[in-house]
């Protein structure tokens, strides 16, 4: 089956972080089963030529241009992709996009019905209702109406699915299935060593809605148990790296703090098997990757009653859920702090870290996810044939 996938952006640093990580783990696991997959994007922040594949994923990228530079990445666009996409559609048995309120995937969506090419639409919580004016216009001009004529509209939770049907309204979808999010398996890492310094690592784009501040303003209370802990705050800066840095200045805890940037994709794993604790304090999170890959290692986790994993981790005993709101810092801080000193215990960290690495590899692996896309995809082509093609 040859299959288009379209995300917005693609950058050396990942900084666009889990829609185009998604795209690229549903297709590497799609080549790997036999299936033609292609992923195409706009590329921006590399020197000299766009790469021409992506973590072994042939890739169509394209030059971003920034017609809308107040919308930051929904308005980036590309003429030349939009063209390409089109020529491209008329030879793909299904296009799957990784749909928001943008530029790129958007028209790109909008092409797929235009060209009557099977189309597939996954949102990853990036479309729900909204008071905000243009992004209700947006609706009203476009999203709606892919919404409502995808062949399959995919959903990571209850919570999106009921999202991206207020924005459908009042029309009912039905073609809608749930899609979690997926990994490869890893091996498991060993227990810590008796002595070593324990290691507490924040993973992710550093912006105000992951809250690195509320991990930072944690590590008093865990240093005053574990002098010697070690803090790494890892990812791409999306505008909350100043405050975050300032903020470990002012609590002077700037010596047990390592930035160490952005991250590839196998220092991302090596990363979470040298840490004891995962840590994302994140507000609205639909279903994290850098959290599925840290219990991949078997490593706990700590996350927020607002993230789709959160019934998940808790069941399985394989970290801890705290509250996370907007306003109580302190209240925050002292919540994570709590729970990262009690997965640190050695008989929890053991038990927990089996369990999270339990979790992954019984519902979260990539092969389990793509044998449910696999299902909807030839679900999608067999509604669709004969005469799919104007």
């Amino acid at each position: 089956m040859k299959v288009l996938h379209i995300v917005t952006l693609h950058t050396p640093d990942h900084a666009f972080g889990g829609p185009t990580r998604v795209a690229l783990n549903l297709s590497k696991a799609q080549r790997a089963q036999g299936d033609d997959a292609r992923l195409m994007a706009l590329g921006d922040g590399f020197e000299g030529p766009l790469p021409p594949e992506v973590e072994g994923v042939p890739a169509h990228l394209f030059r971003a241009r920034h017609p809308l530079p107040a919308f930051e990445v929904s308005g980036i666009t590309s003429a030349a992709l939009l063209a390409t996409a089109r020529r491209m559609m008329r030879g793909a048995d299904l296009v799957h996009v990784h749909l928001m309120r943008d530029l790129v995937t958007l028209p790109a969506a909008l092409l797929a019905l235009a060209t009557r090419t099977p189309l597939v639409v996954q949102t990853h919580g990036m479309v729900d209702p909204t008071e905000n004016r243009i992004a209700q216009l947006t609706d009203l001009l476009g999203v709606r109406t892919v919404l409502r004529r995808a062949d399959a509209v995919l959903h990571l939770t209850e919570q999106e699915r009921r999202d991206v049907q207020a924005v459908a309204a009042p029309v009912a979808l039905t073609r809608t299935v749930r899609l979690v999010n997926g990994v490869r398996p890893q091996e498991r890492k060993p227990a810590r060593e008796p002595g070593r310094p324990p290691v507490v690592l924040f993973l992710a784009r550093v912006q105000e809605r992951k809250r690195p501040e509320d991990f930072v303003a944690a590590m008093p209370a865990v240093l005053a148990r574990h002098p010697d802990a070690r803090f790494v705050l890892a990812g791409p800066d999306t505008g909350a790296l100043p405050g975050t840095l300032a903020l470990a200045r002012r609590l002077g805890v700037m010596d047990a703090l390592d930035h160490v940037g952005p991250l590839g994709h196998e220092e991302v794993l090596d990363a979470g098997r040298r840490a004891d604790v995962y840590v994302l304090p994140s507000i609205e999170e639909p279903l994290g990757v850098s959290v599925l890959e840290a219990m991949s290692v078997g490593t706990p986790v700590v996350i927020t009653r607002t993230c789709g994993l959160a019934p998940d981790v808790a069941a399985a005993g394989a970290g801890r859920v705290v509250d996370s709101r907007v306003g109580e810092d302190a209240a925050n801080a002292a919540g994570v702090a709590r729970a990262v000193l009690e997965l640190l215990e050695p008989g929890e960290a053991e038990k927990a870290g089996r369990a999270a690495w339990d979790l992954v590899n019984g519902h979260f692996t990539i092969e389990t996810v793509t044998r449910t896309l696999r299902r909807t995809y030839e679900d999608v082509v067999r509604r669709r044939r004969p005469g799919r093609r104007d």
